[in-house]
């Protein structure tokens, strides 16, 4: 069992926080994601710099376009990576698009993610049905899990054909606007919230886009096992850096009013 599907068995609310490699240094992804889970992050998704990250808000793509800047690569993130398990123990997940990932090689992407100990991925522009019918048995095969998201325009049929397919957790995306977008929860956010549950889903939910405080927090966990922030902790560290007080206040903040 992989530490995904470890941590998802015994706990709920958890807590998972997404950050660009490289960013706001090259050198801090590692100090960063010690820092996490020093502070008591349940999870963490490192995100893959990309030049044309479509889906994201301006704060990730700012983050995105300075680690780039920094030297980011994939070839650098694995590299930083290789000694993480004698530094850090909660699941790793590797967050970005694609064309990334096929530049670098599907094979050698994957024996990376193996020896590094990266326990799973996020891959939002690779299709459902060409995961399945190219890459699904290779990841497993690395153990690799690989997240799969949904979001309110997804239908029911497909929501539970993805839960069929789910090795970890469903990546349950909040609305249709990009990440780091703030509004409060609507009437038809939450109808979609209970429209899932109604499933009974055999395989764990957590909520993403939005998630910037203890109250989205907590109110993401009445719908889902836990919830992911992204801009929120990225403008964080824009402003005060790879500094672990100050990582430490804004997860207690996220834990706790």
């Amino acid at each position: 069992m992989n530490r995904i599907n470890e941590l998802l068995n015994r706990k709920d609310n958890i807590l998972s926080i997404y950050f660009t490699a490289g960013y706001p240094e090259l050198n801090d992804t590692v100090s960063i994601l010690q820092s996490l889970e020093a502070a008591g992050t349940d999870l963490v998704e490192i995100g893959i710099p990309f030049s044309d990250p479509l889906a994201d808000g301006p704060t990730i793509q700012a983050s995105s376009q300075k680690a780039l800047e920094n030297g980011m690569s994939l070839k650098v993130l694995f590299e930083q990576l290789k000694d993480v398990r004698e530094k850090v123990s909660i699941p790793i997940i590797l967050m970005g698009y694609f064309n990334t990932v096929s530049k670098y090689g599907i094979d050698n992407f994957l024996s990376s993610c193996e020896a590094v100990g990266v326990d799973g991925t996020i891959l939002p522009d690779l299709p459902f049905k060409e995961f399945n019918e190219k890459y699904a048995d290779t990841f497993g095969e690395r153990g690799v899990s690989n997240i799969f998201l949904i979001t309110p325009q997804t239908d029911d049929e497909r929501i539970k054909l993805i839960d069929s397919h789910s090795t970890g957790f469903i990546y349950m995306v909040s609305s249709a606007a990009v990440t780091g977008a703030k509004r409060d929860v609507s009437e038809k956010q939450v109808r979609y919230f209970e429209r899932v549950n109604t499933f009974n889903l055999s395989h764990p939910t957590l909520i993403g886009f939005g998630i910037r405080n203890h109250d989205t927090f907590k109110n993401a966990c009445r719908y889902s096992n836990g919830a992911i922030v992204g801009s929120a902790f990225i403008k964080m560290l824009e402003e005060e850096g790879n500094n672990k007080e100050k990582i430490e206040s804004f997860i207690n903040s996220i834990r706790t009013a």
